[in-house]
């Protein structure tokens, strides 16, 4: 029965509502490794995915899922059922067009101009 426990059901949730699982994860899995794996599973069809792990952001039970952490360091308590799926939010960062006209603008409102009559 422990066997069972150190597995978790986990289906993604993407921003357009389709679901990537669900799928079983060990325990001892970082949130980095579920994000490589939802890239590699994302839909090619969809012209918003992701292009690296940095460029999206797991949340689970309202909470923003660092890297670093584990599957079941993250387990809320609360919300997993056993032998229940967990679902995950995927929400993806746009690129950083907005960032690049930004620096532009600000390039072009700090040039100072002198005009001597």
């Amino acid at each position: 029965m422990a066997g069972s426990q150190d597995q978790l059901e986990i289906k993604f949730r993407l921003s357009d509502g389709t679901d990537i699982g669900p799928k079983s994860y060990a325990a001892a899995t970082s949130i980095a490794t579920l994000k490589e794996s939802i890239l590699a599973q994302w839909p090619k069809d969809n012209e918003y995915g992701p292009r690296t792990v940095k460029d999206m952001k797991l949340i689970s039970a309202g909470q923003i899922l660092e890297n670093n952490r584990t599957v079941g360091e993250c387990q809320s308590p609360l919300c997993d059922l056993p032998g229940g799926v967990t679902t995950m939010h995927v929400v993806v960062q746009p690129p950083s067009v907005e960032k690049d006209k930004k620096v532009a603008s600000e390039a072009k409102m700090s040039k100072c101009v002198c005009v001597i009559l």
